[in-house]
């Protein structure tokens, strides 16, 4: 799919096919030039044991519930597998949920959770849920650090440096979904979005490269979080009657897309996002949406690892997000042992350099090994299955992979294990 360069940033992308009519694999390699921060100290390296006390705030109610079973299974993963190492360094994470941005449930359980001293938090899913946190979990001197925000807006926020996220931001995935529907044939597009940073965010990427691909966004409509019926929105979207039309909601898709189908629209001229691209199965009828697209993250998970989350979780049918909240857990603990220290403000100042963004350490890809290089004086630099990481100056991640999935007779998608 070519070489694409935006600013100083630098990202190249290829695009595989992972045929049998159901899943189309599109790998996307974001790189980010000239962010890495060298430093001439020596690592501090952990002096005594120390305790480190995580919280999370990951969906288990509200638009994005479906996110929470695969996250916190990440997180729970990181933690056994911390603590079964046998480091000077134990984790104790507790957890809460975050809701959706129609309810305070996200600050309620943030107040909690800093009463109980957590050292970092985890979440939210929600890009729109974390701008109403992270003040408050900045402010207090606590690592913010989600597995899933993907509004672009977060590159360039005040957050003290305590901010830091292992999910691309949406000017990868916009990028990605607006070159696939081009290429699709498409030359018109409508577009219904969440009114919050997430979807208009991801809206305004996805705009910029298909109209940059020669295509024309002939309608975009709004909707908010919260809202139940979207009877005008598909109105004007099938009026305009575009070659395609992207979903950019939460669970609201189980409404939105039948509502669609039913006045007239093909099922097969629609296409998911990460923040959708969920199973349907019970949902729709059969063969609802049988042909059309969605893009998410998709980092290339082995058997391996998801057997280790269906150990922790055997009821788990998705793994979105798991490896990158894995990942949070497993940075987080490193960059304590590697400051010796499970302050916040340390931790955070250990962060970017173990994900190997200050480019000098030593590659390892599980905690244990990780851990032996630091308590030997080296500097790590950690892969983890989501892949390899290496965050910026902004806390964002320097590399990325975003997957292209079409869905079956059955309301599924393929490719839940990348391999």
């Amino acid at each position: 799919m070519g070489v694409f360069t935006s600013g100083s940033a630098g990202r190249s992308r290829s695009l595989k096919s992972v045929l049998g009519g159901i899943a189309v694999l599109g790998t996307s390699a974001l790189i980010l030039g000239g962010c890495a921060a060298t430093t001439e100290e020596e690592p501090a390296g952990p002096a005594e044991d120390l305790t480190l006390t995580i919280g999370t705030i990951l969906p288990q109610s509200g638009a994005l519930a479906f996110l929470g079973p695969p996250e916190e299974a990440g997180v729970a993963l990181a933690v056994q597998e911390i603590n079964e190492a046998g480091t000077s360094l134990t984790v104790e994470a507790i957890y809460r949920d975050s809701g959706d941005t129609t309810t305070d449930t996200a600050t309620v359980s943030v107040t909690d959770l800093l009463s109980q001293d957590v050292d970092a938090i985890i979440g939210a899913a929600s890009s729109g849920v974390s701008f109403t946190v992270i003040d408050q979990i900045t402010g207090a001197g606590v690592v913010h650090f989600s597995p899933a925000n993907t509004s672009p807006d977060f590159t360039t926020y005040d957050d003290d440096g305590l901010y830091f996220r292992t999910a691309p931001s949406d000017l990868l995935q916009g990028e990605v979904l607006g070159n696939l529907i081009a290429e699709d044939g498409a030359a018109t597009l409508g577009l219904l979005v969440l009114n919050d940073a997430y979807g208009t965010g991801l809206a305004a990427q996805l705009t910029s490269t298909f109209e940059a691909a020669g295509g024309e966004v002939v309608e975009e409509q709004l909707f908010n979080e919260g809202d139940t019926s979207f009877d005008s929105q598909i109105s004007a979207l099938t009026a305009a009657n575009p070659d395609a039309i992207a979903v950019i909601t939460f669970d609201q898709a189980k409404i939105v897309v039948p509502g669609l189908v039913g006045a007239g629209y093909p099922g097969e001229n629609l296409y998911f996002v990460d923040g959708n691209l969920a199973d349907y199965s019970a949902d729709f009828e059969t063969g609802l949406i049988t042909g059309a697209k969605g893009t998410a993250p998709a980092p290339n998970l082995t058997d391996d690892f998801t057997d280790r989350l269906l150990a922790i979780d055997p009821d788990l049918d998705s793994f979105l997000y798991s490896s990158e909240s894995y990942d949070a857990t497993i940075l987080i603990a490193l960059a304590a042992l590697a400051a010796g220290s499970t302050d916040g403000v340390d931790i955070a100042s250990k962060l970017q350099e173990v994900s190997g963004g200050s480019g000098d350490g030593e590659k390892c890809t599980d905690f244990a090994s990780c851990a032996q290089i630091i308590a030997d004086g080296g500097i790590v630099d950690y892969d983890g299955p989501s892949g390899p990481i290496t965050l910026n100056d902004a806390g964002d991640p320097t590399e990325a992979t975003i997957g292209i999935f079409e869905y079956g007779d059955d309301n599924t998608y393929a490719g839940n294990r990348l391999n």
